[in-house]
């Protein structure tokens, strides 16, 4: 995966000037119109362009998108040919997943669900993402135009999505990857900082992780067969929707400070801010050993960095990484 340089944030910088430029319009509409409350559905904005139309030719961008994590939106689609989920404390305690594509596009994606403030912040180190969601707050919704970012959701990009009818609402809307992006970007487009390569020295060897949210856990076990984390939710195996399970090459467990934010959901709850930016202690799981290590992010364009108590890099291995961003275990 790419590291994050001091050539690459100039860049980045002048995209988010750019994206505001091309966004303006799209805002005043959106200050005007409002949005509805649950995060799904028409958010009043107004169509805008796709993706792909308003990059000037520029290399295409990394996909993320927010993705349902309660029991009713399992098994969910394309998690297995994500390069980072990342897995983020909302409402309740409760979890909610942002994957990133970048070298691979899945035929689908979902159940997509609403953003949050947090995820402007975690989606900065990238270079003029697209994000894919549901909807938002009236009053986020001019925070998400702000970003450096390409915002997509139903009332933009109406044929991207589909309702599974199979399913009920708010969990059956998938995205069609295919309909956002032409193209996958590719590994340079995966600006998160972590770095392929060799294990550290030492670790402890691990069969099985839990990491505990407020309300929500996951087990990640260790698989010879595989050479690869088998991934639980909840007690659960958790598997794509043909039936495999859904593995991660590295698991990091990132220790950050999870505060209140000014939003709340339609019950009134608190929404939960994560903070990204920073440093703090963290855990990387990968060939069956658990390595403790340190995490930083000195500014919202940067990647983040992951040393050994030594000071030494700790490599992630090829393959998937799943990334909890968790204020305790």
């Amino acid at each position: 995966m790419a590291t994050v340089g001091t050539e690459r944030r100039a860049r980045r910088q002048r995209g988010g000037r750019r994206a505001g430029v091309l966004l303006a319009a799209v805002l005043a509409a959106g200050l005007a119109a409002g949005c509805t409350s649950g995060g799904d559905g028409d958010d009043g904005r107004g169509a805008r362009e796709s993706p792909t139309a308003t990059r000037d030719g520029a290399a295409p961008p990394a996909l993320a998108v927010k993705i349902d994590n309660a029991p009713a939106a399992r098994p969910q689609s394309g998690l297995d040919d994500a390069d980072v989920v990342y897995v983020e404390q909302v409402e309740g305690g409760l979890s909610r997943l942002m994957a990133v594509y970048a070298t691979r596009l899945p035929e689908s994606v979902g159940p997509v669900r609403s953003a949050r403030e947090s995820d402007l912040e975690l989606l900065r180190q990238f270079d003029e993402p697209v994000l894919a969601f549901s909807g938002a707050q009236s009053k986020l919704l001019p925070l998400i135009d702000e970003a450096p970012l390409t915002p997509v959701d139903p009332t933009s990009e109406a044929d991207a999505f589909d309702r599974d009818p199979g399913r009920a609402a708010p969990h059956n809307l998938f995205l069609r990857p295919d309909r956002v992006l032409e193209d996958p970007p590719g590994e340079a487009a995966l600006t998160t900082g972590f770095r392929e390569g060799p294990a550290p020295s030492g670790g402890t060897p691990e069969e099985e992780v839990t990491v505990r949210f407020p309300a929500a856990r996951f087990t990640f076990t260790w698989s010879d067969a595989d050479g690869r984390w088998q991934v639980s939710m909840d007690g659960s195996p958790a598997t794509t929707r043909d039936g495999d399970r859904l593995t991660a090459a590295t698991v990091v467990v990132q220790d950050v400070t999870v505060r209140r934010s000014g939003f709340r959901d339609f019950l009134g709850n608190n929404t939960p801010y994560t903070e990204t930016v920073g440093s703090g202690k963290a855990t990387v799981l990968r060939d069956g050993r658990a390595h403790p290590a340190s995490w930083s992010r000195p500014a919202a364009e940067d990647g983040t960095s992951l040393t050994t108590p030594d000071g030494d890099p700790v490599d992630v291995a090829p393959g998937p990484v799943w990334v909890l961003l968790t204020s305790g275990r």
